[in-house]
């Protein structure tokens, strides 16, 4: 844990895809075991912000940290230091430099990411799913990668399926798959990209009781999502988001029943 208590901290992050800003200066603290729902309207930022939490797409400008340590970069500190002994000024920032890949994917090890569309391989088992990173990455034994991989499935209700393949699946059970198969390298923070909007309505209401008990044992989650009923039980803090930036943000009994926002309360009053 950080020092500050801090798991994720985004400072002024910036980014555009072509002409087109998506993300504009947004800044966003989430503490260690807190879970933050974000809400807002298509296009409005979320997806992408949540994707530069662990890489998938890199900031134009600003940081973002995951436990005190820098994601996709680092900073050269030192070269900082000679310029400005040189200069005889203030202490500036280091320049930004990108990881290698091989570095990179060692950090998104420590940052589960579940999407929207399940992404398992459709031609492995549901315990070949679990266990090809830990194993393939971690290097751990298959033996132990196994066991724990099972102790997973057993933990999201699915301890009978660990010899199934994807398409002999609902679509809830596939994500809960999803959710075990980002367990299984121990992450730090889960990640969840409206994860329950590609399941059909009665198939909801699994995906996020697996959800609500991972809050409940105090991990670390940033879940963008559409289900105000899940943000008003399960957040500690909700972020609405318009525009590509952070309009309004709270505990849920401010956010989603006192909004202070015109937009916030517009968005509202459209999906309660």
């Amino acid at each position: 844990m950080s020092a500050q208590g801090t798991m994720v901290d985004i400072r002024s992050v910036h980014k555009s895809f072509g002409s087109l800003a998506v993300l504009n200066g947004v800044d966003l603290r989430v503490r260690t075991g807190e879970v933050a729902v974000v809400l807002g309207p298509s296009g409005s930022g979320k997806s992408t912000l949540l994707r530069t939490i662990n890489h998938l797409e890199k900031v134009d400008s600003g940081s973002v940290s995951v436990d005190g340590v820098l994601v996709g970069y680092r900073r050269d500190d030192k070269a900082a230091a000679r310029r400005t002994s040189r200069k005889g000024g203030g202490r500036r920032a280091g320049k930004l430099y990108e990881l290698r890949e091989r570095e990179i994917l060692r950090q998104r090890t420590e940052i589960g990411f579940v999407f929207q569309n399940f992404h398992l391989f459709p031609h492995l088992t549901v315990l070949e799913n679990i266990t090809e990173a830990p194993v393939a990455v971690l290097r751990r034994p298959k033996k132990d990668a196994d066991k724990a991989a099972r102790a997973l499935l057993a933990r999201v209700g699915l301890a009978d399926k660990a010899d199934a393949y994807p398409k002999t699946l609902s679509g809830g059970q596939q994500q809960r798959v999803a959710i075990a198969r980002a367990l299984a390298l121990e992450p730090k923070l889960l990640l969840f990209d409206e994860p329950t909007s590609a399941l059909d309505p009665e198939l909801v209401g699994e995906v996020l009781d697996v959800i609500k008990d991972l809050a409940h044992q105090g991990t670390t989650m940033i879940v963008v999502t559409h289900e105000i009923g899940f943000a008003r039980e399960v957040a500690d803090t909700v972020v609405f988001m318009d525009d590509g930036r952070i309009v309004e943000q709270g505990p849920p009994g401010e956010v989603l029943d006192r909004p202070r926002h015109e937009r916030t309360k517009s968005f509202l009053s459209k999906v309660l």
